[in-house]
């Protein structure tokens, strides 16, 4: 399945993909793809209503109606930082014996094709397209990776906008630099793990203003996106609809020589295999 909210911001509907121009409506059945909903265990009753709904012939058109996250804000976003070798070397820093764990504000996450705005004072906001891990029920100290692939409902595409000065210039931690509004676009999909062949050989990409900034694959990936969920499951525990953002690989603007930062008027596209595509246009900051 392929699940995802349309609607203006704040009236999201919930729905599911039907095919790349046309969707069916869920929300007289479903209020939200929120905490309450995944941890009900309804996500297995989906299939046999998104096929009565096509058997109906309830199937709508997007035309221009917006594609909000395929999530409603969740209760919390957790990062994972130089997640693989490649990023870690061009951003000159050591390759991690285990995950680097920051947080990320909740109210960063909008929809895929809305609008970036570049953070006050900021001279160094950054791209970074990443695989998203959408937990599906509440748990904590899982024992084995598949238990933990048990307990995930599906992953999105993430770009994990961060401004670089307020990250790694003005101490402490990193949230600091990833948590400014509408600094993780999601979506455009909820993607099912059993829609996906092989979580560990994704194709990833990112464009600014056209030019290819970012190419790489999940397969490079240090910790894998199963071993992520049970690691921090011990550690804290996660609640349904919680996202994990599991780190970009190299191309970032940090890394590049000369930096390349965005400032506002540039255009951001990126997407996943199998997971879709974003597009957003990047606001100048406002003063």
């Amino acid at each position: 399945m392929k699940l995802l909210r349309v609607g203006p911001v704040g009236h999201e509907r919930p729905g599911a993909l039907v095919d790349a121009g046309h969707y069916v409506d869920l929300g007289d059945d479903v209020p939200d793809f929120d905490e309450e909903f995944f941890g009900s265990g309804n996500l297995g009753q989906l299939p046999a209503l998104i096929k009565d709904r096509v058997t109906q012939g309830a199937v709508l058109s997007f035309d221009d109606q917006r594609i909000g996250s395929p999530i409603a804000r969740p209760h919390q976003i957790l990062c994972i930082g130089l997640n693989y070798s490649d990023h870690a070397a061009e951003t000159g820093q050591a390759v991690p014996d285990e995950p680097i764990v920051f947080n990320k504000s909740p109210n960063t996450m909008i929809g895929p094709n809305d609008d970036v705005r570049v953070p006050r004072n900021s001279q160094k906001t950054d791209w970074e397209v990443e695989l998203g891990i959408v937990i599906g029920s509440r748990t904590s100290y899982l024992g084995t990776d598949e238990e933990a692939a048990a307990h995930i409902a599906g992953y999105v595409v993430v770009n994990d906008v961060s401004e670089r000065a307020f990250q790694l210039e003005r101490g402490g931690q990193w949230v600091k630099g990833k948590s400014a509004e509408t600094f993780n676009p999601t979506g455009p999909y909820l993607v099912t793990p059993d829609e996906i062949p092989d979580v560990g050989n994704l194709g990833m990409w990112l464009d600014v203003d056209g030019v290819r900034r970012q190419t790489g694959s999940t397969a490079t990936m240090l910790f894998s996106p199963h071993y992520l969920v049970r690691y921090l499951s011990q550690f804290l525990v996660l609640e349904p609809g919680d996202l994990i953002n599991t780190g970009t690989p190299p191309g970032v603007g940090m890394g590049l020589n000369p930096q390349v930062f965005l400032h506002g008027g540039e255009v951001m596209t990126l997407g996943i295999d199998h997971l879709g595509a974003q597009r957003q246009q990047v606001l100048a900051a406002s003063s």
